[in-house]
C-alpha cells in the first residue's frame, strides 16, 4: 500500500495559496480518477484508491502545515506503510513554475511541512516537488507562498495538475521516472494542441447600407440648387 500526502492548510481562505498546491494535486487526482468519498481520519481527510493491483490512501492533513507530521505519522504507523512508500506532494520554490520532480530523501529546504513529517517518520520518504517559482527576494518568500496563485498562473497550473493526475498510476507502481516522463509528454501534447489551434475567424465589418433612392434625388437636387445659387451670386458681383 502507498500513502500519498498532499500538504496545505485547511480552510477556504487558504485553498488557492501556492503553499496549498499539494492539496490541489490530491484533489485533482481524486477528481480525474473518480476517487472518493473523503473521510475524516488520521487527523486529516482521506480517500482510498486502487490503481491496478496497487492500493493507495490519499491524505490531506488538517493539522495545519507546521504539524503535518502528526497526521502522516499516525496514518503511516497504523497502516504499517514503509516510509519508502510514502509520497508527499508539496510546493517547491526552488523549481520553476510548472516543473515537477520526484526525490527520495534529502533535505527539507526550509519547508515546515516537510520538517514536521521528517520529525515523525524519518527522512526517507519521497518528495513530489511541484515548482511554484521564487519571488526573487528571500524575505518575500513567506508572503509569496501564503497568497493565491495569480489568475495568469492557471495557464500552466491547471495543465500540470491534470497531467499529474492522469499519470499517477505510475507513481502508485513506484515508477517515478515513468510518472515524470508521462507528465512531460502530456504537457507537450497540450502545448502542441494550443499551437495548432486555428485562430478565431476575423469579424468582417457589416456592409454599408445603400442610400435610399429618394435620398439620392434629394442630394442631387440640393447640389444643383447650390450650384445655381453660386452662378446667380457671381452674376450680381457677389452682392446679396
Amino acid at each position: 500500500m502507498k500513502l500519498f500526502v498532499g500538504l496545505g492548510n485547511p480552510g477556504a481562505k487558504y485553498a488557492r495559496h501556492r503553499h496549498n498546491v499539494g492539496f490541489m494535486a490530491l484533489e485533482r487526482i481524486a477528481e480525474r480518477q473518480d476517487i472518493g468519498p473523503w473521510r475524516r481520519r488520521f487527523q486529516g481527510e482521506t480517500a482510498e484508491a486502487r490503481f491496478g493491483n496497487e492500493r493507495v490512501l490519499l491524505l490531506k492533513p488538517t493539522t495545519y502545515m507546521n504539524d503535518s507530521g502528526q497526521s502522516v505519522g499516525e496514518a503511516q504507523r497504523f497502516l504499517k506503510i514503509p516510509v519508502s512508500d510514502v509520497y508527499v506532494f508539496h510546493d517547491e520554490i526552488d523549481l520553476a513554475p510548472g516543473k515537477v520532480k520526484v526525490k527520495a530523501g534529502g533535505g527539507n529546504a526550509g519547508h515546515n511541512g516537510l520538517r514536521s513529517i521528517t520529525a515523525h517518520i524519518g527522512n526517507d520518504y519521497n518528495r513530489v516537488r511541484i515548482g511554484v517559482g521564487h519571488p526573487g527576494v528571500k524575505d518575500a518568500v513567506a508572503y509569496y507562498v501564503l497568497h493565491d496563485f495569480a489568475k495568469v498562473e492557471y495557464a500552466w497550473l491547471d495543465p500540470l495538475l491534470d497531467a499529474m493526475a492522469d499519470s499517477v498510476r505510475f507513481l502508485a507502481q513506484g515508477d517515478s521516472a515513468r510518472f515524470l516522463s508521462q507528465v512531460a509528454l502530456s504537457l507537450r501534447d497540450v502545448e502542441e494542441a494550443e499551437e495548432e489551434a486555428p485562430e478565431p475567424p476575423r469579424k468582417e465589418p457589416p456592409p454599408r447600407a445603400k442610400p435610399h433612392p429618394a435620398g439620392e434625388r434629394t442630394a442631387k437636387r440640393a447640389g444643383a440648387l447650390a450650384e445655381n445659387l453660386k452662378k446667380w451670386l457671381a452674376g450680381r458681383g457677389g452682392k446679396t
